[in-house]
């Protein structure tokens, strides 16, 4: 019997990363998948490895989650495809550099759009029918950069402090009904999406965590999990701080 035998999982970002990752745990705990990604065909093919090796139902799709137009239709897909949606994890995301007095209005709103509207987007689109099983797990993923803050990254830092503030102001709404709402920060995490900021940004953080290394996709997995199931039931509004000490809270 797997954790998430019987539930129904929803993941952005599902494609590569973290997600990849989440993705993978959760198929091996028995939870059908819907994967959303800016990648449909790198979606498809996850998807259909873990139909073959685990035997889950699955569903995919592309969109932006910051496309009001394009993300809605794209999960009500998913969960008329597996039947609903009873845990969704708010994965994607993207990362750039740079001095705010440099920073255009289009990065910056780019920045909150991915992951203010696109987390706003996908729980709304869910959380009817979570409401009406009285049962749903969102995990939203912020960042330990949201407390710590860094430069040359005010907009990204902004961007994931609003996400836990939305995280803790759900979970006073939804909390009562049978849905929990809770955030993962993790700190740097070996992805496509770390390796993508400039080295020199990148060398400069390595020398500042206490444990000398980056973190592994496989070490965020397992909270993502615990979160998604009954055994994590009475956290609410949490934040989980896996980030190798860059900051201890």
């Amino acid at each position: 019997m797997g954790k998430l035998d019987g539930k129904r999982a929803l993941v952005t970002g599902a494609a590569s990363g973290i997600g990849e990752e989440i993705v993978k745990c959760f198929a091996a705990e028995g939870a059908d998948l819907g994967l959303l990604d800016l990648s449909g065909d790198a979606a498809a093919a996850l998807a259909d490895a873990m139909s073959g090796t685990h035997g889950v139902k699955t569903a995919t799709a592309q969109a932006d989650v910051s496309d009001e137009a394009a993300v809605v239709p794209a999960i009500e897909r998913i969960s008329a495809a597996l039947g609903g949606i009873d845990i969704l994890v708010n994965c994607a995301g993207i990362d750039n550099t740079g001095p705010l007095e440099e920073m255009s209005v289009a990065t910056w709103d780019q920045m909150m759009a991915v992951h203010l509207r696109g987390s706003f987007l996908c729980i709304r689109t869910v959380l009817p029918g979570m409401k009406q099983r009285q049962w749903g797990r969102i995990i939203n993923f912020s960042s330990q950069l949201a407390h710590k803050g860094a430069p040359s990254m005010v907009h990204y830092c902004a961007a994931k402090a609003g996400v836990i503030g939305m995280t803790r102001a759900l979970a006073y709404e939804v909390g009562g009904e049978g849905i929990t709402v809770n955030c993962i920060n993790p700190g740097p995490i070996d992805t496509p999406l770390l390796r993508s900021i400039p080295q020199d940004w990148l060398d400069v953080k390595l020398g500042e965590l206490p444990m000398k290394r980056f973190g592994k996709t496989s070490e965020v997995a397992p909270t993502a999990l615990l979160l998604a199931t009954d055994e994590g039931g009475y956290y609410l509004g949490a934040s989980m701080n896996m980030n190798g000490g860059d900051y201890m809270i």
